[in-house]
Protein backbone atom coordinates (compact mmCIF):
# COMPACT_ATOMS: atom_id res chain seq x y z
CA UNK A 1 0.00 0.00 0.00
CA UNK A 2 1.34 3.68 -0.72
CA UNK A 3 0.00 5.19 2.32
CA UNK A 4 -1.53 8.71 2.06
CA UNK A 5 -2.89 9.62 5.55
CA UNK A 6 -2.01 8.56 9.01
CA UNK A 7 -3.83 9.38 12.05
CA UNK A 8 -1.88 9.55 15.42
CA UNK A 9 -3.75 7.69 18.38
CA UNK A 10 -3.48 8.03 22.34
CA UNK A 11 -2.36 4.33 21.76
CA UNK A 12 1.02 5.59 19.66
CA UNK A 13 2.31 8.01 22.38
CA UNK A 14 1.40 5.45 24.92
CA UNK A 15 3.83 3.02 23.46
CA UNK A 16 6.64 5.56 22.34
CA UNK A 17 7.08 6.08 25.81
CA UNK A 18 6.82 2.73 27.34
CA UNK A 19 3.74 3.07 29.15
CA UNK A 20 2.74 0.36 27.04
CA UNK A 21 4.49 -2.50 25.44
CA UNK A 22 3.74 -5.31 23.32
CA UNK A 23 7.55 -5.59 21.29
CA UNK A 24 10.40 -4.11 21.72
CA UNK A 25 11.85 -0.89 19.44
CA UNK A 26 12.50 -0.34 16.40
CA UNK A 27 9.05 -0.38 15.30
CA UNK A 28 6.92 1.73 13.01
CA UNK A 29 4.02 3.24 14.79
CA UNK A 30 0.86 4.01 13.16
CA UNK A 31 -2.69 1.84 13.28
CA UNK A 32 -4.69 4.30 11.67
CA UNK A 33 -3.55 4.23 8.05
CA UNK A 34 -5.50 3.99 4.68
CA UNK A 35 -4.00 4.58 1.09
CA UNK A 36 -3.86 2.95 -1.80
CA UNK A 37 -2.78 -0.53 -3.41
CA UNK A 38 -0.10 -0.39 -5.85
CA UNK A 39 0.38 -4.14 -5.75
CA UNK A 40 -0.74 -7.41 -4.75
CA UNK A 41 0.82 -11.01 -4.28
CA UNK A 42 -0.13 -13.87 -6.75
CA UNK A 43 -2.33 -15.48 -4.30
CA UNK A 44 -4.45 -12.17 -3.97
CA UNK A 45 -8.05 -11.94 -5.26
CA UNK A 46 -10.00 -9.58 -3.09
CA UNK A 47 -7.75 -6.66 -3.68
CA UNK A 48 -6.53 -4.83 -6.72
CA UNK A 49 -4.55 -2.22 -7.72
CA UNK A 50 -5.43 1.07 -7.40
CA UNK A 51 -8.48 0.24 -4.34
CA UNK A 52 -8.74 2.84 -1.67
CA UNK A 53 -8.05 0.72 1.78
CA UNK A 54 -7.56 1.64 5.56
CA UNK A 55 -5.73 -1.06 7.63
CA UNK A 56 -7.35 -1.56 10.76
CA UNK A 57 -5.33 -2.43 14.20
CA UNK A 58 -5.87 -6.01 14.01
CA UNK A 59 -5.04 -7.31 10.86
CA UNK A 60 -4.67 -10.85 11.18
CA UNK A 61 -5.09 -13.75 13.81
CA UNK A 62 -3.24 -17.20 13.60
CA UNK A 63 -6.90 -19.06 12.74
CA UNK A 64 -5.85 -22.08 14.27
CA UNK A 65 -5.24 -21.54 18.17
CA UNK A 66 -8.24 -22.15 20.68
CA UNK A 67 -9.72 -18.56 20.47
CA UNK A 68 -8.85 -18.31 16.65
CA UNK A 69 -11.34 -21.67 16.63
CA UNK A 70 -14.40 -20.17 18.31
CA UNK A 71 -14.62 -17.89 15.02
CA UNK A 72 -15.12 -14.57 17.34
CA UNK A 73 -15.31 -11.23 15.29
CA UNK A 74 -11.99 -9.91 14.41
CA UNK A 75 -11.38 -7.73 17.30
CA UNK A 76 -9.25 -6.95 19.94
CA UNK A 77 -10.59 -9.80 22.19
CA UNK A 78 -9.44 -12.56 19.31
CA UNK A 79 -6.20 -10.99 19.38
CA UNK A 80 -5.42 -10.62 22.80
CA UNK A 81 -6.45 -14.71 23.31
CA UNK A 82 -4.81 -15.53 19.97
CA UNK A 83 -1.71 -17.70 21.16
CA UNK A 84 -0.50 -18.25 17.50
CA UNK A 85 1.03 -14.81 16.74
CA UNK A 86 -1.71 -12.00 15.90
CA UNK A 87 -0.61 -9.40 13.03
CA UNK A 88 -1.64 -5.99 14.88
CA UNK A 89 -0.41 -3.33 12.76
CA UNK A 90 1.86 -0.97 14.63
CA UNK A 91 2.22 -3.06 17.46
CA UNK A 92 3.63 -6.34 16.55
CA UNK A 93 4.35 -5.49 13.29
CA UNK A 94 5.38 -2.01 11.87
CA UNK A 95 2.81 0.71 10.96
CA UNK A 96 1.50 3.08 8.90
CA UNK A 97 4.13 5.82 9.70
CA UNK A 98 5.59 5.36 6.36
CA UNK A 99 5.05 5.89 2.97
CA UNK A 100 4.79 2.66 1.81
CA UNK A 101 3.30 -0.91 4.08
CA UNK A 102 3.11 -4.39 3.26
CA UNK A 103 -0.33 -5.73 4.78
CA UNK A 104 -2.61 -8.79 4.52
CA UNK A 105 -4.96 -8.47 2.21
CA UNK A 106 -7.87 -10.01 4.25
CA UNK A 107 -6.85 -7.65 6.80
CA UNK A 108 -7.98 -4.31 4.67
CA UNK A 109 -10.71 -2.55 4.20
CA UNK A 110 -12.03 -0.73 1.47
CA UNK A 111 -12.99 2.72 2.17
CA UNK A 112 -16.14 3.77 0.59
CA UNK A 113 -16.35 6.37 -2.21
CA UNK A 114 -17.04 10.05 -0.89
CA UNK A 115 -14.50 10.12 2.03
CA UNK A 116 -11.47 11.75 2.07
CA UNK A 117 -7.74 9.80 3.46
CA UNK A 118 -7.53 12.78 5.94
CA UNK A 119 -11.60 12.14 7.37
CA UNK A 120 -10.85 8.10 7.18
CA UNK A 121 -7.85 8.11 8.91
CA UNK A 122 -8.99 8.68 12.28
CA UNK A 123 -12.33 6.48 11.54
CA UNK A 124 -9.38 3.84 11.15
CA UNK A 125 -9.50 3.56 15.57
CA UNK A 126 -11.08 6.18 16.82
CA UNK A 127 -14.84 6.62 14.81
CA UNK A 128 -14.33 2.80 14.87
CA UNK A 129 -13.95 2.14 19.19
CA UNK A 130 -16.63 4.85 19.80
CA UNK A 131 -19.91 3.30 16.74
CA UNK A 132 -18.58 -0.12 17.75
CA UNK A 133 -19.24 0.75 21.98
CA UNK A 134 -22.85 2.17 20.99
CA UNK A 135 -23.77 -0.84 19.10
CA UNK A 136 -22.41 -2.93 21.42
CA UNK A 137 -24.60 -0.88 24.21
CA UNK A 138 -27.67 -1.76 21.95
CA UNK A 139 -29.64 1.71 22.89
CA UNK A 140 -33.75 0.90 22.56
CA UNK A 141 -34.76 4.17 20.27
CA UNK A 142 -35.21 7.06 22.22
CA UNK A 143 -32.42 6.66 24.73
CA UNK A 144 -30.14 8.94 25.98
CA UNK A 145 -26.58 8.82 25.59
CA UNK A 146 -23.70 10.18 27.72
CA UNK A 147 -20.43 10.53 26.40
CA UNK A 148 -18.01 11.13 29.33
CA UNK A 149 -14.78 12.79 27.89
CA UNK A 150 -14.65 15.33 25.08
CA UNK A 151 -11.73 14.12 23.26
CA UNK A 152 -10.10 12.07 20.23
CA UNK A 153 -12.88 9.73 20.79
CA UNK A 154 -15.93 11.76 22.73
CA UNK A 155 -16.11 14.45 19.91
CA UNK A 156 -16.73 11.33 17.31
CA UNK A 157 -19.10 9.39 20.21
CA UNK A 158 -21.05 12.64 20.47
CA UNK A 159 -22.02 12.78 16.66
CA UNK A 160 -21.74 9.05 15.85
CA UNK A 161 -25.19 8.91 18.81
CA UNK A 162 -26.78 11.94 17.23
CA UNK A 163 -26.36 10.61 13.48
CA UNK A 164 -28.21 7.18 15.48
CA UNK A 165 -31.33 9.22 16.52
CA UNK A 166 -30.59 9.71 19.93
CA UNK A 167 -30.40 12.34 22.93
CA UNK A 168 -26.70 13.32 23.78
CA UNK A 169 -25.22 14.71 26.70
CA UNK A 170 -22.04 15.38 27.06
CA UNK A 171 -19.58 15.31 30.46
CA UNK A 172 -16.67 17.32 30.06
CA UNK A 173 -15.11 19.59 32.81
CA UNK A 174 -13.40 21.67 30.50
CA UNK A 175 -15.74 24.80 30.19
CA UNK A 176 -14.03 25.73 26.52
CA UNK A 177 -15.56 22.59 24.93
CA UNK A 178 -19.24 23.38 25.88
CA UNK A 179 -19.84 25.31 22.72
CA UNK A 180 -18.38 23.13 20.44
CA UNK A 181 -19.45 19.81 22.10
CA UNK A 182 -23.47 21.29 20.95
CA UNK A 183 -22.01 22.15 17.96
CA UNK A 184 -21.04 18.10 17.64
CA UNK A 185 -24.54 17.38 18.41
CA UNK A 186 -25.11 17.43 22.23
CA UNK A 187 -28.25 18.53 23.82
CA UNK A 188 -26.76 19.35 27.01
CA UNK A 189 -23.52 19.46 28.00
CA UNK A 190 -22.37 19.42 31.96
CA UNK A 191 -19.67 18.64 34.10
CA UNK A 192 -20.38 15.74 36.60
CA UNK A 193 -22.85 12.97 37.62
CA UNK A 194 -25.60 15.35 39.29
CA UNK A 195 -26.05 17.40 36.69
CA UNK A 196 -26.29 14.15 34.62
CA UNK A 197 -29.20 13.27 36.65
CA UNK A 198 -30.42 16.83 37.11
CA UNK A 199 -30.59 16.64 32.76
CA UNK A 200 -33.18 13.63 32.96
CA UNK A 201 -30.38 11.18 33.27
CA UNK A 202 -28.53 8.78 30.85
CA UNK A 203 -29.63 5.19 29.55
CA UNK A 204 -25.76 4.88 28.24
CA UNK A 205 -22.57 6.24 29.26
CA UNK A 206 -19.88 5.51 26.95
CA UNK A 207 -16.40 6.18 28.43
CA UNK A 208 -14.01 7.82 26.40
CA UNK A 209 -12.26 9.62 28.88
CA UNK A 210 -8.20 9.34 29.90
CA UNK A 211 -9.80 9.19 33.44
CA UNK A 212 -11.76 6.48 35.04
CA UNK A 213 -12.93 8.71 37.89
CA UNK A 214 -14.45 10.94 35.41
CA UNK A 215 -16.65 7.87 34.43
CA UNK A 216 -16.91 6.69 37.92
CA UNK A 217 -18.54 10.22 38.97
CA UNK A 218 -20.57 10.54 36.13
CA UNK A 219 -22.26 6.82 36.82
CA UNK A 220 -24.23 9.07 39.58
CA UNK A 221 -26.69 9.98 36.50
CA UNK A 222 -27.22 6.60 35.22
CA UNK A 223 -30.55 5.52 35.37
CA UNK A 224 -31.55 2.39 36.68
CA UNK A 225 -30.23 -0.80 34.64
CA UNK A 226 -28.11 1.72 32.69
CA UNK A 227 -25.06 0.67 30.61
CA UNK A 228 -21.33 2.20 31.09
CA UNK A 229 -19.23 1.14 27.64
CA UNK A 230 -15.60 1.09 28.87
CA UNK A 231 -13.44 1.33 25.40
CA UNK A 232 -10.31 3.57 27.07
CA UNK A 233 -7.54 3.25 28.74
CA UNK A 234 -6.59 5.44 31.24
CA UNK A 235 -3.77 4.99 34.02
CA UNK A 236 -6.05 5.86 37.13
CA UNK A 237 -8.00 2.58 38.51
CA UNK A 238 -11.18 2.05 37.68
CA UNK A 239 -12.85 1.41 40.99
CA UNK A 240 -16.50 0.84 40.38
CA UNK A 241 -19.08 1.56 43.26
CA UNK A 242 -20.66 -1.97 44.26
CA UNK A 243 -23.90 -0.24 45.63
CA UNK A 244 -25.33 1.14 42.72
CA UNK A 245 -23.87 -1.58 40.20
CA UNK A 246 -25.55 -4.64 42.21
CA UNK A 247 -29.16 -2.64 43.63
CA UNK A 248 -29.37 -0.29 40.56
CA UNK A 249 -28.68 -3.08 37.64
CA UNK A 250 -25.91 -1.61 36.10
CA UNK A 251 -23.86 -3.15 33.25
CA UNK A 252 -20.25 -2.34 32.74
CA UNK A 253 -19.49 -3.72 29.06
CA UNK A 254 -16.05 -3.77 27.91
CA UNK A 255 -15.59 -2.76 24.37
CA UNK A 256 -12.68 -2.52 21.72
CA UNK A 257 -13.49 -2.22 17.94
CA UNK A 258 -15.78 -5.99 18.19
CA UNK A 259 -15.12 -7.02 13.71
CA UNK A 260 -14.77 -5.20 10.70
CA UNK A 261 -18.81 -4.90 9.94
CA UNK A 262 -18.86 -1.96 11.86
CA UNK A 263 -15.43 -0.23 10.70
CA UNK A 264 -17.43 -0.60 7.76
CA UNK A 265 -20.37 1.13 9.04
CA UNK A 266 -18.46 4.06 10.65
CA UNK A 267 -16.12 4.86 7.66
CA UNK A 268 -19.85 4.78 5.27
CA UNK A 269 -21.59 7.38 7.91
CA UNK A 270 -18.69 9.82 7.78
CA UNK A 271 -18.50 9.18 3.99
CA UNK A 272 -22.67 10.37 4.17
CA UNK A 273 -21.84 13.37 5.68
CA UNK A 274 -23.31 12.42 9.39
CA UNK A 275 -20.38 13.02 10.75
CA UNK A 276 -17.18 14.66 10.49
CA UNK A 277 -13.63 14.25 12.24
CA UNK A 278 -12.12 17.65 13.56
CA UNK A 279 -8.27 16.90 12.47
CA UNK A 280 -5.58 19.21 12.55
CA UNK A 281 -2.93 18.14 9.43
CA UNK A 282 0.46 17.70 9.33
CA UNK A 283 2.73 16.68 6.83
CA UNK A 284 5.10 14.00 6.88
CA UNK A 285 7.92 16.27 7.22
CA UNK A 286 6.34 17.71 10.24
CA UNK A 287 5.19 13.89 11.91
CA UNK A 288 7.46 14.84 15.08
CA UNK A 289 5.58 18.10 15.30
CA UNK A 290 2.27 15.98 15.50
CA UNK A 291 3.54 13.64 17.98
CA UNK A 292 4.29 16.17 20.30
CA UNK A 293 1.03 17.70 20.16
CA UNK A 294 -0.62 14.38 20.85
CA UNK A 295 1.36 13.75 23.47
CA UNK A 296 1.15 16.51 25.79
CA UNK A 297 -2.58 17.38 24.93
CA UNK A 298 -1.91 20.21 22.64
CA UNK A 299 -3.64 18.39 19.59
CA UNK A 300 -7.51 19.36 20.15
CA UNK A 301 -9.17 16.18 19.12
CA UNK A 302 -6.63 14.08 16.47
CA UNK A 303 -3.58 14.88 14.31
CA UNK A 304 -3.42 13.31 10.84
CA UNK A 305 -0.15 13.36 8.67
CA UNK A 306 -0.20 13.12 5.35
CA UNK A 307 2.41 11.22 3.19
Amino acid sequence: MRIHASGICGTDAWMASGTLEFRPFPLLLGHEGVGEVVAVGDAVTTRKIGDRVGIPMVQQTCGQCEACLKERPNSFASAINCTGGPRLTGVTVDGAFAEYIAADAEGTIVLPEGISYEDAAPTMCAGYTVWAALRRAEPKPGATIGVVGIGGLGHLAIQYAKAAGYRVVAVTKSAGKYEVARQFGAEEVVADGAAVRAAGGADVLLHTSSSHASVVDAMNGLKPWGKVVVMGVATDELNLPAGPVAFQGFEVIGSAHNGNEYLVEALEIVAQGKVKPMIEVYPKERIGEAYEATRTGRTRFRSVVTF
